[in-house]
Formats: structure tokens, sequence, C-alpha cells
């Protein structure tokens, strides 16, 4: 059996996508046996095209589904398997910032809730809704429309997590840090890449149903920016679970938005 090339046979490009795919998913990949460090923060121009794959895998799923039954249960077969893919990372980075934000008293108390692996009821309480809301708004999503749209709606997401971590500053311990290389954080022409790719999957739902997707744009983006600016006043920064939070904020207020423009 021929096995695969190792980082070391690869461009370097290709290694920093496929540490984007091993840092976001649970997709396997080929093993990169000359990792470094700094490669995850490195890859994170990448993100958005991840996430865009992501989105078109939840498409594909969708439309499938579509075909045999109605209702609710395509779209919660087309969300589940985006949390398989991903492995529920941004969810979870949800649920523990809604935890932290919503229950402590100072952002040392919050930071500390988010390092928590148990699940309160703030954190409960914000999956639920969440998911509610990208569930309902699959089901109304025109079959025409859900690739373009999911595409966008994922690789969009990721692309603000990482403005995010341009943006704001780092809020945590970077000595006790998951991943310490992203906790330093990311270089405007990473910044600039992952951003160019994120307008770029933008496109086919902007040339299908323009008005809705730059309402959906909007919204999503109004609504990231809540959790940023919520994260700056009551820990100081970013940590990795807000960027999850980041992440499912744009993904539901663009989704939500989306078809609710789309009759427009």
């Amino acid at each position: 059996m021929t096995s695969w090339p190792d980082a070391s046979d690869m461009p370097r490009q290709l290694a920093l996508f496929l540490t984007a795919v091993q840092f976001l998913t649970r997709v396997p990949v080929p093993p990169l046996k000359d990792f470094q460090p700094d490669w995850t923060a490195r890859s994170a121009r990448y993100f958005p095209l991840v996430g865009g794959l992501v989105g078109l895998a939840s498409g594909v799923v969708l439309v499938a589904a579509s075909q045999i039954w109605s209702g609710l249960l395509p779209a919660l077969l087309a969300t589940s398997v985006g949390i398989l893919i991903t492995g529920a990372f941004h969810e979870d980075g949800l649920a523990d910032t809604a935890d932290g934000l919503g229950g402590g008293q100072t952002p040392e108390r919050r930071l500390e809730i988010m390092k928590d692996s148990r699940l309160g009821t703030y954190g409960v309480l914000a999956l639920g809704l969440v998911l509610s809301l990208k569930v309902v708004a699959l089901s109304q999503m025109a079959v025409v429309v859900v690739l373009p749209g999911l595409a966008a709606a994922h690789a969009a997401g990721r692309g603000v997590s990482v403005l995010t971590m341009g943006l704001l500053p780092y809020a945590g311990d970077r000595a006790s840090a998951k991943v310490k290389p992203v906790a330093d954080g990311v270089r405007a022409g990473e910044i600039g890449v992952a951003l160019v790719i994120s307008v770029l999957a933008l496109v086919p739902a902007i040339l299908i149903a323009p008005v809705a997707t730059a309402g959906a744009v909007l919204v999503g983006g109004l609504c990231a920016s809540l959790v940023a600016l919520q994260a700056r006043r009551l820990i100081g920064g970013w940590v990795g679970d807000t960027l999850g939070a980041c992440e499912q904020a744009f993904e539901v207020g663009f989704l939500v938005a989306f078809v609710g423009l789309l009759g427009l």
C-alpha cells in the first residue's frame, strides 16, 4: 500500500492547508512529520477555505436528504454532518463562552469557567438556541441557494474569527494556552488572505441572491461583533472559545437573515 507523503515532501502552502484541516476538523490528513509549532497560527489564512468545504459538505447532505424527506429532517441531518466533521469545535467554544461571560463576575473567573469542561445553564441555552435557529433556517432555504449559502456562511464565519484575532488582544494566559502559537496571533498578510478567501466564497451567493447575501453579511457581522465586543469588555480580548462563539454567531445570523431576505 502506498503511504501518504509527509510534510517534508509537500509544498509549504499545502502543508499549512492540511494543518488548518487538522486543527478545525476531524478529517484525516497525511502525517505532518515536520510540523512546526507556529504552523497552526500560520494556517489561519486557510480557515475560511476549510469552513467553505465544511459548508459545502453540509449543503450536499441537505440537498440529497431533501429528495427523500421534507420538513426539518434534512436540515437536522445537514447540521449534524457539519458538527461531525468539525467535532463540534466551534459549538464547544460557543457553549464555553456563554457560560464564562454569563456566569463569571471577574475576568479571571470568567476565563476559569471557560476552561471548565462541565456545561452550565448558559452554555446549554446558547447551544440549543443557535442550533434550533440554524436548523429552522436551513429547513426554509430554497434548494437552489443551499450550496452557495452554506459555503458562504461557514467560510465567512471562519474569516470573522481570523479577523477577531487580528483586531483584539489575546486575553488568556499564553503559558497555559491550548495552542500557544495561535495565542500569539496572526499576521496582517494572513488576515488579508483569509478575508480574500471569505469574499470569494461569497461570490456565488451574491450572484444568485445579491440583496439577501449583502443583508446576511451585515447581520452576521453584527452578531459576531456583539460577541467580540462583549469578550473585549468582560475578559479583555479573545481566547479560543470566543473565536468559536464569534464564528457561530456569524453563521446563525447569516443564515437567518439570508433566508428571511431571499424573497426581497
